[in-house]
């Protein structure tokens, strides 16, 4: 246990993942509700709206809705998703959330296709672009991400050296902007990743890159959410999304058991078990994962919150 790290920074984004794959509609103010418990927890960041086309994704309609009815706390930046200059205008009106820029860049040509309408060449022309555009508002650029950075339903496994490229190539996208990346994010978009994939692509990037920071965005569709990020603990990866209860999963992901992150509460459970803290209160998040399940109004996976802490049995 001793190489496992000895603290691990966790980004709830159960709010926005949860809330845009539901498939009934879901009134604001249970939105909030859930949005202002978890700011109660010991977590210092949450993603809570996506600023999308509300004709792709209905859930996300009452965004500023959403922005304007929290309670917020001091201790927490709130945070939201786009994919597009409308969407960022969107957020740079919420003077409440803490808007960052990120440069995104997708390893599927198809599913960069069906999420964006764009292929992977475009997408990284458009980061230049993008980029500009952050700096321009005064935005900071602090955090990359690579999307299906295991595998995609739509064009199957994803070369290790695939990634490898894509890192040189977001890298180089900083470097001709002068940014600074705090760390690149590896998402799991349509759960292809196993704990032996999460070991050969971090292994790969920390040999070539042994000073950069990587997180992971582990999705759960095959249930190997939480080993993966095991394997990723065990690679020294301190920075995680996850989702509280498991609410979420990708709507472009072509999968109709796509399921959200990794489960925050079974995430904290896992940590405090070995030794790792991560600064978030674990009966508080138990509390978040049932109210989510009443809040979407049917089971959701996560599975401490069932079980529950096993400190009132060693008691």
């Amino acid at each position: 246990m001793s190489d496992l790290p000895k603290r691990v920074h966790i980004s709830e984004e159960g709010p926005r993942e949860g809330f845009q794959f539901e498939k009934g509609a879901i009134p604001t103010a249970r939105k909030i509700a859930l949005i202002d418990a978890l700011s109660h927890t010991g977590l210092d960041q949450i993603q809570i709206v996506s600023f999308v086309n509300p004709k792709a994704v209905p859930g996300m309609a009452d965004a500023e809705d959403v922005v304007h009815g929290i309670r917020p706390n001091p201790d927490v930046a709130y945070t939201a998703l786009w994919l597009n200059d409308k969407g960022f205008e969107r957020a740079m009106r919420e003077k409440r959330l803490t808007v960052k820029g990120t440069i995104q860049l997708g390893a599927s040509d198809k599913f960069l296709l069906r999420n964006q309408n764009r292929t992977m060449a475009q997408q990284l022309a458009s980061q230049r672009t993008i980029v500009e555009m952050y700096k321009a508002a005064g935005v900071p650029v602090e955090r990359a991400s690579i999307m299906a950075a295991f595998g995609c339903n739509f064009e199957g496994d994803v070369p290790v050296v695939r990634v490898v490229t894509l890192v040189e190539q977001i890298l180089d996208v900083a470097k001709e902007h002068g940014v600074t990346l705090t760390y690149i994010t590896l998402a799991d978009t349509m759960a292809w990743a196993t704990p032996l994939a999460i070991k050969r692509v971090i292994g790969a990037l920390r040999a070539r890159w042994p000073d950069i920071d990587f997180a992971l965005h582990l999705h759960d569709t095959r249930g190997m959410a939480i080993a993966n990020a095991y394997a990723g603990l065990e690679m020294g990866v301190t920075r995680f999304d996850s989702s509280v209860a498991g609410l979420g999963g990708c709507p472009f992901a072509g999968h109709k058991g796509a399921a959200g992150n990794v489960c925050t509460e079974d995430l904290v459970f896992m940590c405090n078990e070995l030794g790792i803290e991560t600064g978030i209160d674990l009966h508080a998040m138990i509390e978040c994962a049932k109210l989510a399940e009443d809040v979407v109004g049917h089971p959701l996976p996560g599975s401490v919150m069932k079980g529950g802490d096993l400190a009132q049995y060693r008691q």
